[in-house]
């Protein structure tokens, strides 16, 4: 009898367990956007009753990124699920191995190894159209064009939204890609990833192959690449998938 009763305590502590759910959610943003770019998938987590922190990235670094993003990780009271789009996956690669991280989300996005080279790999695919149109300034920073933003980044917005989004982009240093990570933090924690397949930004075979590398739960949307702007019902699910 007394075996079954701990038996049956044992099967209720690991039904306990396995269906608790994170409730922090942390989106760290990529590059020629900034924190708003999540809003319509923070508002989709907030009804599913998550917290949720948009990280503002300055984009002058990889260090500067870094300590953005564990600021906003050091005031999570708990498990969290770490999120990064675009250059962003560069940055929750180097930030994800913090304790509080259960679970990293990459969308359209960045996946290096630790040391690894980036530029190096990505030129083993077809180069993207949105990289012709990145104009650099004498100050040391770069941006893309409004034809470029509008045509190649967010493709499948509404023109008038993308201009938008165009006008608040974040600039980023011209050394930020030249990075590289001292740890891949996607070797060690549960990975999920969203391709964009009609990316113009990223080519879609560099993010599969990533999704494959680091064994990833993956989803493909037919999407430019702000699929958490035009897709955001899928990418707020993957997360919420993430966070059981």
């Amino acid at each position: 009898m007394k075996k079954l009763l701990l038996a049956g305590a044992f099967a209720a502590l690991f039904s306990g367990a396995a269906s608790a759910e994170i409730n922090n959610i942390v989106l760290v943003h990529g590059a020629y956007a900034d924190g708003s770019c999540w809003n319509d998938v923070i508002a989709r987590l907030q009804k599913a009753g998550k917290h949720v922190t948009s990280v503002q990235n300055p984009l002058t670094s990889l260090a500067d990124d870094a300590e953005a993003t564990r600021r906003v990780l050091a005031l999570q009271d708990g498990p969290t699920v770490l999120v990064g789009h675009s250059w962003a996956g560069t940055v929750i690669s180097e930030t994800g191995t913090d304790p509080k991280v259960k679970a990293l989300v990459y969308v359209a996005a960045r996946a290096p190894d630790a040391g690894e080279d980036y530029g190096a790999l990505a030129a083993k695919f077809p180069a993207p159209p949105a990289s012709a149109g990145l104009v650099k300034s004498p100050d040391g920073f770069a941006q893309l064009s409004e034809e470029a933003f509008v045509r190649d980044f967010g493709g499948d917005l509404d023109p008038a939204k993308a201009r938008v989004l165009y006008a608040g982009q974040g600039r980023i240093s011209q050394t930020l890609f030249s990075a590289r990570t001292t740890q891949a933090a996607w070797k060690v924690k549960p990975t999920y990833y969203a391709v964009s397949t009609n990316d113009r930004t990223t080519s879609p075979d560099l993010e599969r192959f990533l999704a494959k590398r680091m064994g990833a739960k993956t989803i493909e949307l037919a999407s430019s690449h702000l699929s958490m702007i035009s897709h955001a019902d899928e990418i707020a699910n993957l997360i919420l998938e993430a966070a059981k």
